[in-house]
């Protein structure tokens, strides 16, 4: 199963002001995008799984802390999965790659930040939505 990670973006500053960018980042699989603004910093919105579909977070403005899980390694094992963690912040333009059979949860980590989401299949394309409640993967 293919890891998540981050692809690095980088910033540029000059007299001119400000460039965020990212050199190794490929959107030719891209086929829609949306934006996640948690409603407070407390809030975490998760876990939601995809089994079938990829997806690349970029925070817009602010930062978040993202947790993700296998699913694949959890429903064939039964015992408590790894949970993978990275912060995502809006001063360069880091992109996490979540690959296909992971759920993730979301938590601003500063008022009004927002996640750009980038995603490979269309709204309604496949039936690959999985969704568990907060404490499923952390309680077992």
């Amino acid at each position: 199963m293919e890891l998540p990670g981050i692809i690095e973006g980088g910033k540029h500053s000059d007299d001119r002001g400000n460039l965020f960018f990212n050199r190794n980042f490929d959107a030719s699989e891209i086929k829609r995008i949306y934006f996640i603004e948690n409603k407070d910093i407390h809030f975490v919105r998760g876990w939601t799984g995809h089994k079938i579909e990829q997806r690349w977070f970029t925070a817009s403005h602010g930062s978040f802390i993202i947790k993700l899980v296998t699913l694949e390694d959890f429903e064939k094992s039964k015992k408590e999965p790894q949970i993978f963690e990275f912060e995502l912040n809006s001063k360069k333009l880091d992109i996490i790659h979540i690959p296909k059979g992971y759920a993730t949860a979301i938590q601003s980590k500063e008022t009004d930040s927002k996640l750009l989401v980038m995603a490979d299949y269309r709204l309604g394309e496949i039936n690959d939505d999985y969704r568990y409640p907060l404490d499923y993967f952390e309680n077992l």
